[in-house]
C-alpha cells in the first residue's frame, strides 16, 4: 500500500460488492449473530446501480435466506408461465420441444425479475439488520497483513487528477479492515484478479472462460405483451461469425419486456462485431414482430463466467474468500448464477462466524470452500460440466446432442463417463485478421437497432472525465503496433459500449480509449488478444446507473 494516511475502521468482516452474493453474507452474519460489525462497500452510485443479469430467478438461495421474503415484499413478483425454446435460421424458427430438455432447464417455479430491484431490497434487508452498507465507494486497494493475508481494503479516494496528481479536493479514502475480507465484485472484479494471482488460486483448475451479454428492456403493445412467458433462442444470426451463443425474451409486468443477446467470448474471428450480432439479432421476424410498435427504454452488458466447475478457482486465500461471480458459479445452460451467488454468500457468512466465534481471524475459511464444492451449488455446476467445453471445441450442434444427453445422464444417475476440461483462454483462442473474411453488419435503423453511443446513453453511463483512465494499457504501443496489423484491432468490437477507437491523426493511426463510456462489463480485460487492457475502478459512484436490470 502507498504511503498516504488514511483513516482506519475496523469489521469484523469486510464484504465488497452488493450484489447477490455480498448481500446474502452480509444478511447471513447478522442472522447468526447481530453483534457481528459487518460493512458492505459498493462502487455504484446506489445498490442495484451497476446489477445486470438476465434474469429468471431461482429461487433456492434466497428461499434460505429468507424464507419469507414474499410476505416481506421481495419484489419477485413474475412467475414463469411459458417456456420457450427455438433454434433460429434467418429468418424461420424450429420450436425444441420441452420435453426433450432435461428437467434442471425447467423455469416454472422461477421469476422473472429485475436484480438490480431484487438486491435494492436485499440491502433494506441487511440495514434493518444492522449492516453498514456504503455505496459510491469503490474499493481500489488491498490491504496485507504482516503474515501476507489480506486484511481490508482502500476505499473512497476521490479527486485524482487525470495525470495522477491530487486534485485540490482530493479525498484520500479509508482503509477498513476485516478479520476477514469477502471479495464479490461480479466478474473480473479487480481487487478479486489481484487476489487470484498473488495466490496462485487457478493453479490446480481449468482458465475462465467467459461470454458477454448485452440487455435491452422494451416497453411493447399491451396486445404483445405475454407476462411471464421465458422464450430461449440459439442459432442466427452467430453462424457467419463462428461464434457462440444466444438469446433470452422475458415478459416481466408492466409490458416491459426484457431482450437479451450472449455471445460467447471464445469466438476465434477478430472480425467478429457482438454488439451488431445483438442488434442484427431484433430483426428476426420473431423478434422485430414484437418489438415493433414498442419503445427501447434502457440498456446494458456485462460479462458472465462461463467456464463452470471446472474453471472455479480456489475460493479461500488467508483472509477471506472470492464469492459469487468472482470465483464463477453461473450454470451455463439453465443461464442462471443469482441463486448460487446467494448461497455462496450464506456459506462464507457461516463459515467466517464459525471461525470468529472460535476466536480465529485472517486464515484460511476452508469449510466454505467444502460448503461450496460439496453442496448444492456443486450439485448444481456438475450436472452441466461438459455442455460449455462441449460448445468451445465442437460447435452447436455437439452441445445440443452430446451435451444434452450428458445433461439427462447426469441428471437421473448423477454421473457421466465425460469429463471435458477447457484448454485456453478467451483471448488465447483469438485469431489473425487474415485468416477470417470480415463480416458486413447491417446499419442500425434507429427503431429496432441501434448505434453503440445512442444505445450507451441508455445506460445512463457517467464518469467524471477529470480524474485518470480506469482502463490501463499495459504497452501503449501494442493496440497500433501488434493488435491492429495482426488482429484488426479488435477492441473496436469487442466493446459493447464503443470506448475503444481507431483514429488517424496527422498522418498516423491513434488507438483512442473513450473511457466516460464504459459500462464496467470487463469485456477488454478477458478479450484482448495481447491481454494488454487492465480494467480497475473508476472513483466510487461512477459507471453505468441502471434503474431496473
Amino acid at each position: 500500500m502507498s504511503d498516504i494516511e488514511r483513516e482506519t475502521m475496523d469489521y469484523d468482516v469486510v464484504i465488497v460488492g452488493a450484489g447477490p452474493a455480498g448481500l446474502s453474507a452480509a444478511i447471513r452474519l447478522k442472522q447468526l449473530d447481530a453483534d457481528l460489525e459487518v460493512v458492505v462497500l459498493e462502487k455504484g452510485s446506489e445498490v442495484g446501480a451497476h446489477i445486470l443479469s438476465g434474469a429468471v430467478l431461482d429461487t433456492s438461495g434466497i428461499d434460505v435466506l429468507i424464507p419469507d421474503w414474499k410476505a416481506k415484499g421481495a419484489p419477485i413478483n413474475v412467475p414463469v408461465k411459458q417456456d420457450n425454446f427455438y433454434m433460429l435460421g434467418e429468418s424461420g424458427k424450429i420450436r425444441i420441444p420441452n420435453i426433450v430438455m432435461p428437467p434442471l432447464m425447467n423455469n416454472h417455479h422461477n421469476y422473472i425479475v429485475s436484480m438490480g430491484n431484487v438486491c435494492r431490497w436485499m440491502a433494506e434487508q441487511a440495514e434493518e439488520l444492522g449492516v453498514e452498507i456504503f455505496p459510491g465507494m469503490a474499493c481500489s486497494e488491498l490491504v496485507y497483513g504482516d503474515n501476507d493475508e489480506i486484511k481490508g481494503v482502500v476505499a473512497g479516494e476521490f479527486g485524482i487528477n487525470a495525470d495522477g496528481s491530487h486534485g485540490p479536493n482530493y479525498e484520500p479514502g479509508m482503509v477498513l479492515n476485516g478479520k476477514y475480507v469477502f471479495l464479490s465484485e461480479g466478474v473480473r472484479g479487480s481487487l478479486s484478479k489481484e487476489a487470484i494471482e498473488k495466490y496462485d488460486l487457478a493453479a490446480d483448475s481449468d482458465v475462465q472462460k467467459y461470454g458477454l451479454g448485452m440487455k435491452e428492456i422494451w416497453e411493447i403493445d399491451p396486445a404483445k405483451h405475454s407476462e411471464g412467458t421465458v422464450t430461449h433462442t440459439m442459432g442466427w444470426p452467430l453462424q457467419e461469425s463462428g461464434a457462440g451463443g444466444g438469446s433470452f425474451i422475458y415478459h416481466l409486468d408492466n409490458n416491459q419486456v426484457y431482450v437479451g443477446f450472449v455471445v460467447h467470448l471464445g469466438y476465434k474471428n477478430p472480425h467478429t462485431f457482438p454488439y451488431m450480432e445483438f442488434q442484427r439479432f431484433k430483426h428476426h421476424p420473431m423478434i422485430a414482430d414484437l418489438l415493433k410498435g414498442g419503445k427501447r427504454i434502457a440498456y446494458g452488458a456485462r460479462a458472465i463466467t462461463e467456464g463452470g466447475m471446472q474453471s472455479m478457482p480456489k475460493l479461500t486465500f488467508p483472509g477471506g474468500a472470492l464469492l459469487g461471480c468472482s470465483a464463477g458459479m453461473v450454470n451455463v445452460p439453465r443461464i442462471k448464477g443469482n441463486h448460487n451467488a446467494m448461497l455462496s454468500g450464506i456459506a462464507a457468512a457461516q463459515a467466517a462466524n464459525d471461525a470468529i466465534k472460535a476466536g480465529r481471524a485472517g486464515d484460511e475459511l476452508t469449510t466454505y470452500s467444502d460448503a461450496v464444492r460439496g453442496g448444492e451449488i456443486g450439485k448444481d455446476l456438475s450436472r452441466v460440466k461438459n455442455v460449455k467445453p462441449l460448445w468451445s471445441k465442437y460447435g452447436l450442434a455437439a452441445s445440443l446432442a452430446i451435451g444434452g444427453a450428458d445433461m439427462w445422464l447426469r441428471n437421473l444417475t448423477g454421473w457421466s463417463p465425460l469429463n471435458l476440461s477447457h484448454d485456453k483462454s478467451d483471448a488465447e483462442v483469438t485469431g489473425l485478421a487474415a485468416d477470417y473474411p470480415e463480416i458486413k453488419y447491417p446499419k442500425p435503423d434507429g427503431k429496432l437497432s441501434f448505434d453503440r453511443l445512442t444505445n450507451v446513453a441508455f445506460s445512463f453511463t457517467n464518469h467524471e472525465e477529470s480524474q485518470p483512465a480506469h482502463l490501463h494499457l499495459k504497452d501503449a504501443s501494442i493496440p497500433i503496433g501488434v493488435n491492429l496489423p495482426k488482429y484488426a484491432e479488435p477492441a473496436q468490437r469487442y466493446c459493447p459500449a464503443g470506448v475503444y477507437e481507431v483514429v488517424e491523426k496527422d498522418g498516423e493511426q491513434q488507438f483512442v480509449i473513450n473511457f466516460q463510456n464504459c459500462v464496467h462489463c470487463k469485456t477488454c480485460d478477458i478479450k484482448d488478444p495481447s491481454q494488454n487492457i487492465n480494467w480497475t475502478v473508476p472513483q466510487g459512484g461512477d459507471g453505468p446507473n441502471y434503474p431496473n436490470m
